[in-house]
């Protein structure tokens, strides 16, 4: 139980602060409005550092169906817990979009643009191609996940300060390889939030983008298990 606890704290703070400053840069007359690729690139970055540091010590902070799976299949995680994480980080990723849509409610109103609205909650691709937003997608996970896995533990911890690796990473991810899909690198992160735009009373939204909606599903768990493959062939 503190596990699933653990994993849906982490995974509702990091599409707080991931989501908030989507929102925060792209949505009509706020303080942070048209803050640019940077901000929201460094934003969630910081998103990565506060789930990290808040679940660890309760889950071992997954944070992402992606990496639970492709743990699992590296046998550094037991099978018959995958579908409880998987689940605790879908209600985290949907508690977190129901957070930012009520802190920003006002503005989701004054948007008028309902392609800007989904933003908040979910990627979409610059250029629509199923194929290259698959690789896209893919490549992103794939550089993650054999990132997590080749990061090793300091001999002494330095306390929050040890989840700062993973965050840069992410960090580099969205400045690297984020311009084609929007770097969803993560199932929960993109289809909790897609979920809750369904849901949600947004006014003058559209439809949820459903189309395309499995390639940041499938892709990230695609590259992740290829990561833990060829990183189990190296090790």
């Amino acid at each position: 139980m503190t596990a699933f606890i653990g994993e849906i704290a982490g995974t509702a703070l990091l599409i707080v602060l991931g989501d908030g400053v989507v929102a925060n840069v792209i949505l009509s007359k706020t303080k942070g409005n048209n803050g640019g690729l940077i901000a929201i690139t460094f934003g969630w970055s910081m998103a990565v550092f506060v789930g990290v540091y808040v679940s660890a010590a309760a889950s071992g902070a997954h944070l992402n169906p992606a990496v639970t799976i492709a743990l699992a299949y590296a046998g550094k995680f037991a099978w018959a817990e995958v579908p409880m994480y998987i689940a605790a980080q879908f209600i985290g990723a949907m508690i977190g979009a129901f957070l930012v849509w009520l802190a920003y409610k006002q503005h989701f109103d004054e948007t008028e643009d309902a392609s800007i609205q989904l933003g908040v909650f979910c990627t979409a691709p610059a250029k629509r191609s199923r194929l290259h937003n698959f690789i896209t997608e893919f490549i992103g996970t794939f550089v993650f996940m054999f990132a997590v896995l080749s990061i090793t533990k300091a001999s002494s911890s330095l306390g929050s300060l040890d989840a700062l690796p993973v965050a840069f990473v992410v960090l580099a991810i969205g400045l690297s390889l984020g311009g084609p899909t929007g770097y969803a690198i993560n199932p929960a992160r993109d289809l909790g939030p897609r979920i809750m735009h369904f849901i949600l009373p947004i006014k003058n939204k559209k439809d949820s983008d459903w189309g395309y909606s499995w390639i940041p599903v499938l892709a990230p768990i695609a590259g992740a298990l290829l990561a833990a493959f060829v990183y189990g062939l190296i090790k």
